[in-house]
């Protein structure tokens, strides 16, 4: 799948290991409290779904979802820094969804930390309701833990 953006063609590949430094250098200089190189590395073996979306040579941003029975969870989405602002959170929400209609999915889920504004209301404009908390979900600054608000989209 391709998409033309702001007069930028880009186009979505397969995670796999081989891209992994890459993807976890953007996810360390977006959050505070990044995945890990595990992380990524477990969530490939595992067979998630993983797809970064590239520019030419230029990774825009990733994102890695499990499926479910008849729903999908997005485990994380990130567009690269420079290029946040520019609607690529969007293309990607667009085409998370397209695949998961294609997996038979009824439901796509997610979880965000309480204090992020931003993904709060992209998500929302996206079409996804607030639906639950989970209290003291995700790691914190000085050993604190912070709440995550639980987002569904009916597909």
């Amino acid at each position: 799948m391709s998409a033309v953006f702001k007069s930028v063609e880009a186009q979505f590949e397969a995670l796999t290991e081989a891209h992994v430094d890459a993807v976890a250098r953007i996810e360390h200089q977006s959050y505070a409290h990044p995945w890990t190189r595990g992380n990524f590395v477990d969530s490939i073996r595992s067979g998630y779904q993983a797809q970064m979306l590239l520019a030419g040579g230029t990774l825009l941003g990733y994102f890695v979802a499990m499926r479910g029975v008849d729903e999908v969870h997005l485990l994380n989405i990130t567009v690269a820094p420079t290029w946040q602002g520019q609607g690529w959170g969007r293309v990607m929400l667009d085409a998370l969804a397209t695949w998961s209609r294609g997996q038979a999915a009824q439901w796509l889920w997610l979880e965000v930390r309480a204090s992020n504004q931003r993904a709060l209301l992209i998500y929302e404009r996206h079409g996804y309701r607030r639906v639950g908390e989970r209290k003291a979900y995700y790691p914190a600054d000085l050993g604190q833990r912070e709440d995550a608000i639980v987002m569904s989209l009916k597909l």
